[in-house]
């Protein structure tokens, strides 16, 4: 997993941060071996900024990855850095398996997605026609 570690350390390095200056990166690994990377792009207008885990994950995506099994974060931060709720609920809608968590100290955390997100609202939580 060294590998993504790396991929999100350069990933970091576009961050774009004009506001907080706290550069985060990622990179996501498909079933197939593909590995995809982002940022976090901040906006003026917080509420549409986008991180980094989130970045990475929405292009495996649109790129037509169906299953995604390891991530790597990196940002600086005084331990392994934790991602935010919503992009923890966006990691379990699609499996991820293994989370590396990393500071640029080189301190290195992996969870697996229950650790992270015990009670994450999943497909199964949707009630439709018929069910009750």
């Amino acid at each position: 997993m060294e590998k993504l570690v790396k991929a999100a350390l350069k990933a970091r390095e576009n961050a774009y941060v004009p506001y907080s200056g706290f550069k985060v990166g990622a990179a996501v690994q498909g079933k197939s071996g593909q590995v995809y990377t982002g940022c976090n792009i901040e906006n003026a207008s917080y509420g549409l900024s986008n991180c980094a885990e989130r970045t990475a994950i929405f292009k495996a995506i649109s790129e037509g990855e169906e299953k995604l099994t390891a991530i790597a974060v990196v940002a600086d931060t005084p331990g392994p850095v934790s991602p935010c709720g919503a992009c923890r609920q966006v990691m379990a809608e699609f499996g991820i398996g293994q989370i590396i968590l990393v500071n640029l100290k080189g301190e290195q955390q992996t969870v697996s997605m229950a650790e992270l997100l015990p009670f994450s609202f999943a497909k199964e939580d949707f009630l439709r026609d018929g069910d009750k």
